[in-house]
């Protein structure tokens, strides 16, 4: 028999948890590892992508009416529903990803003896406070408790891990590190997927969720102040920004109120990013932190130049020769900087790609980092 393991992500909205819990239900050899996916929300763009082979067990689809509320109390019942499918389907090993994910998937693996590994996929010192806005020192706790129950933790990189060991107060060298993957080969499939048409301007992407953390602000700003002194002899600046989320409004708002038309902010929501990134002049990732930003692999993948903030996991994906064009976390003028900078000199930013794309070659390749992550299933 095939050891039976429960991958466990909030829902398939399309974030970088839900891409790299995809590519492991995809990947994953069935000669070893039977997969189940558990979501708390059954929902998202990525749900049409799940294997048909993988059974889906949801939350929200449970009746719970009628209950009064009291604190922790959708925890509780979260983690009883993980206990009650873990055994119905006689799970063998949990695989829990996502700060929400572990704190349920702890104490019902506990109850049961069930193995756990855990994937930590942002610096929780900045994330735990932004994700989890309530009770945070309680989660903390509770988190801490979670990770030194798990026969195994990752993170996604190094930054994560250290972030995350002294957070938690975990022995040194307890967090290992296996960086995302990328599927280069189905990224420039999904790449080919749509045509999109573009000008002479020069056009540069920025792809992620509307939320704080994700710098979008810091972007606008920037652009604003290249509105300020753009010289004449170069084209002007389209900005395409894919993705959805809170801040949108309030972004949209900021810009109608400050452009002074010459450079263009396009707001295109939530859709396929991978042709845009393939059709536009670079990436622009103005992140205040990440774990291993997909987005940006992605990038690398289309051999797509990337300007980004010198944040978390991103800077480990620049080694023994430049691949990023750096720019500074939270500071619009480091942002007008930096887009000056590529528009005056794209000889270097094509050299870079180079180095790029050799680098996801090495280290981010699919096939290798899932024989590593089935490795660790089997052997916990």
């Amino acid at each position: 028999m095939t050891c039976r393991v429960m991958l466990m992500v909030s829902s398939m909205r399309g974030g970088g948890s839900e891409r790299q819990t995809l590519l492991l239900l995809q990947k994953i050899d069935r000669d070893k590892l039977t997969p189940h996916l558990y979501l708390i929300d059954r929902d998202g763009d990525l749900l049409d992508q799940v294997p048909n082979d993988v059974p889906i067990h949801s939350f929200d689809e449970v009746s719970r009416g009628g209950e009064l509320y009291f604190p922790g109390r959708r925890l509780r019942q979260q983690t009883n529903h993980v206990g009650k499918v873990i055994d119905e389907q006689a799970i063998d090993v949990v695989y829990d990803r996502t700060f929400h994910m572990t704190m349920v998937a702890g104490p019902a693996c506990m109850a049961r003896n069930i193995p756990r590994v855990s994937t930590i996929v942002s610096p929780p010192d900045h994330a735990l406070p932004l994700v989890e806005s309530r009770f945070v020192g309680l989660k903390r706790r509770r988190l801490a408790k979670a990770y030194r129950q798990s026969r195994s933790v990752i993170a996604v990189s190094q930054q994560a891990a250290d972030s995350a060991e002294h957070y938690y107060g975990l022995p040194t060298g307890r967090v290992q590190v296996f960086p995302n993957p990328v599927d280069a080969e189905a990224t420039r499939q999904q790449a080919s997927l749509s045509q999109v048409s573009r000008d002479e301007r020069l056009t540069i992407v920025c792809v992620g969720r509307m939320t704080p953390e994700k710098g979008h602000i810091d972007l606008i700003r920037g652009l604003h102040l290249c509105e300020q002194n753009w010289p004449d002899n170069l084209p002007a600046i389209r900005i395409w920004l894919v993705g959805d989320g809170p801040l949108r409004g309030e972004l949209q708002t900021f810009w109608q109120q400050h452009s002074r038309g010459i450079h263009t902010l396009d707001f295109l929501g939530a859709r396929n990013a991978a042709p845009y990134i393939q059709s536009a002049d670079a990436l622009l990732l103005p992140s205040l932190f990440e774990g291993m930003p997909n987005v940006v692999l992605e990038a690398m993948a289309l051999k797509t130049p990337v300007i980004a903030t010198r944040a978390g996991g991103t800077i480990e994906l620049e080694r023994s020769e430049p691949t990023i064009q750096w720019l500074e976390p939270g500071n619009p003028n480091s942002v007008a900087n930096s887009i000056r900078e590529f528009a005056l000199d794209r000889h270097s930013a094509n050299q870079r790609v180079t180095a790029a794309f050799r680098l996801i070659q090495q280290s981010h390749d699919v096939g290798q980092l899932t024989r590593k992550v089935e490795a660790t299933l089997l052997q916990v």
